[in-house]
């Protein structure tokens, strides 16, 4: 039994199994790291090539109108109503603002980390997702530059007009401001549509769950992204449908990340490259045979 338990115990894990992704060893960190850097830096680059320094601002308003419009054909259209409850709260919209700011990137680095340390395939797999996501997300700045809800009140082709918002970073702060020369100069103002920060919290929440057994910590992993829904309206940076985007971006990014794993798998099954089979138990004696140890003594029939 011990040579049993102890050949199971030598079988290799499949923690891919859940995904579809084929069994891996854990990635270098410092090339992960070097890998998502540079997502990072041509995220950056396009995100801010096709943005508010080159984009005219009647353009972006424009784009505006049309998701106001198709969000009101859509009864979705409650963005300023739910930005207005909250108006008379400073501290609860600078609070929402550091949200904002800082759980974007933070959170999403802590699951990455996770997963690289405890199940190495599924890391693969949801790393892949990650970067086709925020890749799909480039090619939507790069085509539909949108006027976020904050910037409403400001832009030149609307004077006159009061879609009601506020922005609550220019009014409140957090901690950081766009209002700076230099952060207007390297940020992209119209990287509305979609929107990543929900998209981003959605893939942290699938990601993670597959990581908890506890029902409490995935119903906590599920209320990050519904947390994040809020934090972008009540800080009026994103329409509904931006966030709609994002969660269709996230479910393209795994789309690509399945395709990535099933192309591994066949190539691992021509190459015999595949997990390892697992060790046998050893045969069991025949009945009426005796069996002696290696010092000849007597072990039973």
């Amino acid at each position: 039994m011990t040579a049993v338990a102890d050949a199971d115990h030598r079988q290799p894990t499949r923690d891919g199994a859940a995904t579809g992704a084929p069994p891996g060893r854990r990635p270098r960190w410092w090339v992960e790291l070097a890998l998502l850097l540079g997502l990072y830096a041509v995220y950056s680059a396009t995100r801010n090539l096709f943005g508010s320094a080159t984009v005219a601002p009647d353009v972006a308003y424009g784009n505006a109108l049309d998701v106001i419009a198709l969000e009101r054909s859509l009864g979705l259209y409650h963005e300023a109503t739910v930005q207005g409850l909250f108006l008379d709260w400073p501290w609860f919209l600078w609070l929402w603002n550091v949200f904002y700011g800082t759980f974007h990137f933070i959170v999403p680095v802590v699951v990455l980390v996770a997963l690289w340390r405890r199940a190495p395939a599924r890391y693969l797999h949801h790393r892949t997702a990650l970067v086709a996501a925020t890749l799909l997300a480039l090619v939507g700045f790069s085509l539909y530059p949108l006027m976020p809800p904050r910037l409403l009140c400001d832009c030149p082709a609307g004077a006159g007009v009061d879609h009601g918002f506020v922005d609550t970073l220019a009014e409140h702060g957090g901690l950081w401001s766009f209002d700076s020369g230099t952060m207007q100069a390297v940020s992209n103002q119209y990287a509305a549509m979609p929107s990543l920060h929900f998209g981003w919290a959605l893939w942290c929440a699938v990601a993670a769950a597959a990581l908890l057994r506890r029902r409490w910590q995935r119903v906590a992993a599920f209320a990050y992204p519904a947390a994040t829904l809020f934090a972008i309206v009540v800080t009026g940076n994103h329409f509904v449908l931006d966030a709609v985007g994002g969660a269709l971006v996230v479910a393209g990014g795994w789309a690509v990340a399945g395709a990535v794993d099933h192309v591994r798998l066949r190539r691992l099954a021509r190459t015999g490259a595949g997990a390892a089979a697992p060790t046998p138990a050893p045969a069991l004696p025949e009945a009426g045979v005796v069996v002696t140890g290696d010092d000849g003594r007597y072990r039973g029939r």
